[in-house]
């Protein structure tokens, strides 16, 4: 391939003892190298890959600018060791799935603190005094609060939200101090990501939010997940409009291999991996040239 934007996609597949590593030009979605281990990976596996990606573009005259990855603690060392000081951008959408699954866990730990607010019935047939009764309205209230919570657990971290949804929020979160802050911890974490803002003023709003967050002793340690370094490494996109900030070049095509894999069985050893990539690769290779036949038989056709 002659044209290349710059910017890659790096991911790892893994298909029971093989994983296969892979990577993209994540401007033009097309594959630039790939290569087939029959075991997991380590950092020198993926330096060594890294290296042989490198070296096939400098012999094509290109350089690489940037690099998005997943959040894998084995990318940083072998990406700065092959490429140098270029920008490598962490997955957006991982860190966010992070981000979400702390939040619903935290709004999980406050849900069942409120089902353990309800009264317990009392042993045996149940009285009719007064006050039985109002620990029995008391008690299916609270239950109604928790189903309710439970149901619409996704309004505290979906990103955009409707008026007839912000005002579920509202009322679900009403007397819950903790729940109306997850909710708003989940804005900032949004606008972190914003394209109109630069990395050094995501990185203020960042270390504005985890001092907030401080303050909520009682969530405990479910949002330690904005303390993780990751989440400023995936703001880095930021200060470059062309650098992807999420690793979907890459992603797409081990979905479609997933997919094959579902009809075509025999794709299970290493020899037949390895042939199989190399047809897609072949073919994505002639998807330029086979768009322009295409284009021309149309031509004629409406011309004749």
């Amino acid at each position: 391939m002659t044209d290349f934007s710059g910017y890659l996609a790096a991911d790892a597949l893994y298909d029971g003892p093989l994983c296969i590593l892979s990577a993209v030009d994540a401007r033009r979605q097309r594959r630039r190298l790939y290569e087939v281990l029959d075991h997991d990976p380590t950092r020198v596996d993926i330096l060594w890959f890294l290296v042989r990606l490198n070296d096939q573009l400098r012999a094509r005259g290109h350089t690489a600018r940037g690099v998005t990855t997943d959040a894998s603690p084995l990318y940083p060392l072998p990406v700065a060791l092959a490429f140098g000081p270029i920008p490598h951008q962490v997955c957006e959408f991982h860190i966010l799935k992070e981000l979400t699954k702390a939040v619903l866990h935290a709004v999980a730990h406050l849900r069942k603190q409120l089902a353990a607010q309800a009264p317990r019935p009392s042993r045996g047939r149940p009285q009719a005094t007064p006050a039985a009764q109002r620990r029995h309205r008391r008690a299916r209230r609270i239950q109604q609060r928790v189903a309710e919570r439970f149901e619409h657990r996704y309004l505290f971290a979906r990103h955009h939200l409707s008026a007839a949804q912000r005002t579920t929020l509202r009322r679900l979160s009403r007397g819950s101090p903790c729940l109306r802050a997850l909710r708003a911890i989940m804005d900032e974490v949004y606008r972190l990501f914003d394209r109109r803002c630069r990395t050094d003023a995501a990185l203020a709003k960042l270390a504005r939010l985890r001092r907030r967050v401080r303050r909520f002793r009682s969530l405990g340690k479910s949002l330690d997940k904005l303390h993780s370094p990751n989440l400023e490494k995936a703001l880095t996109f930021l200060d470059d409009k062309l650098l992807p900030a999420t690793s979907n070049a890459v992603e797409r095509g081990k979905r479609r291999y997933r997919k094959m894999q579902k009809t075509v069985y025999r794709v299970r050893t290493q020899t037949s991996i390895k042939g199989r990539w190399a047809l897609d690769l072949q073919r994505e290779q002639q998807t330029e040239a086979r768009s322009e036949t295409i284009a021309c038989l149309h031509q004629t056709r409406a011309s004749t």
